[in-house]
């Protein structure tokens, strides 16, 4: 069989044969897209593989958002999961993380509650004795080992807002 030169133009143009082109890197689309839009399978499909840099991400993403999407999807794969390499230490990640984010929300109440308390004017004992508490558990409110239900947040800064009108209007009454 004789090419014509015509021919042998054209297939120097389209490139060397499919076979001689180095396949190209295909990362699936899902990997390009932040970790808070996956669908749980790629979360599972991610937990599967040895790559390192994909379960970080899922870390971050855990992080920033405990109980967010991907943390409710990552829990969810776990209860199903192989015993993976990395599961012990993502179920360990959620609960640390989860720790550490509720010991900041209790920090945070207990300095608004001290906030409350000092704009008041009364004394620690006085001031748990008036929202009906004893002055141990309102100890516990105010050093964040505890947080009051919301009920009693509604109820200490009524207190405190009364309070503070009233040393407001009578500078030196605390009663």
């Amino acid at each position: 069989m004789t090419v014509t030169p015509e021919v042998r133009d054209t297939r120097r143009r389209e490139g060397p044969p499919a076979k001689a082109r180095p396949a190209p890197a295909r990362r699936a689309a899902v990997d390009d897209r932040p970790v808070e839009f996956w669908p749980t399978a790629a979360i599972r499909a991610a937990l599967e593989t040895d790559d390192l840099t994909v379960w970080q991400r899922i870390v971050v993403a855990i992080k920033r958002d405990p109980y967010g999407r991907t943390a409710r999807q990552v829990e969810e794969v776990l209860e199903t999961a192989r015993p993976y390499g990395v599961s012990k230490a993502l179920a360990e990640v959620l609960t640390r993380t989860r720790e550490h984010l509720e010991a900041n929300e209790r920090a945070e109440v207990a300095r608004h509650i001290r906030s409350l308390l000092e704009r008041s004017g009364l004394g620690q004992q006085e001031f748990a004795s008036r929202i009906g508490v004893p002055s141990a558990d309102f100890a516990s409110y105010l050093s964040g080992q505890t947080s009051p239900p919301a009920s009693l947040m509604v109820r200490i800064s009524k207190l405190s807002d009364r309070f503070a009108k009233m040393r407001a209007q009578h500078p030196g009454a605390t009663d």
